[in-house]
């Protein structure tokens, strides 16, 4: 009976003498995961436009027309914007006036180049400084100009 009334006892001082001998222990340092280095690189190149104008993303916005006094005038670009491109058919004069937004207009007498491309072909063009408006570049067409049908 003596040694069942002392293992509570004993249990005890195992368990104390256990917790002073993990005291005395070392503690293992487990020295830290390695980090690798921050590599930057930078930002891709965009991507060359592509070879073919028809592979190009769509230009955002829709076409409009109104009449303004006695020309048919076709608009394209996005609503309360500056129009991007415009055509104006003067009946009276024979003429199709082709506009788009652009510089050079500013300066009196300067002819800017352009260029109308089409499935057939593309054809250059310089812009009409007297009819041109500063922001807008403009080129007069005759009304016949076989370019307006391709």
């Amino acid at each position: 009976m003596k040694a069942t009334h002392r293992s509570p006892r004993l249990l005890g001082l195992c368990v104390t003498a256990a917790g002073l001998l993990s005291a005395c222990a070392v503690p293992r340092v487990i020295p830290p995961a390695p980090v690798p280095p921050v590599v930057v690189r930078p930002p891709p190149a965009p991507a060359p436009p592509p070879a073919n104008w028809r592979d190009m993303p769509i230009t955002p916005g829709g076409w409009s027309w109104q009449l303004e006094g006695t020309r048919s005038v076709a608009r394209f670009g996005l609503p309360g914007v500056a129009s991007l491109v415009t055509l104006s058919c003067d009946r009276a004069a024979g003429q199709v006036l082709l506009a788009r937004t652009g510089t050079g207009a500013e300066i009196p007498g300067e002819h800017i180049p352009m260029a109308i491309t089409t499935t057939t072909g593309t054809r250059p063009l310089t812009s009409e400084p007297a009819v041109s408006q500063p922001g807008v570049v403009t080129t007069a067409l005759r009304a016949a100009d076989p370019i307006l049908d391709a």
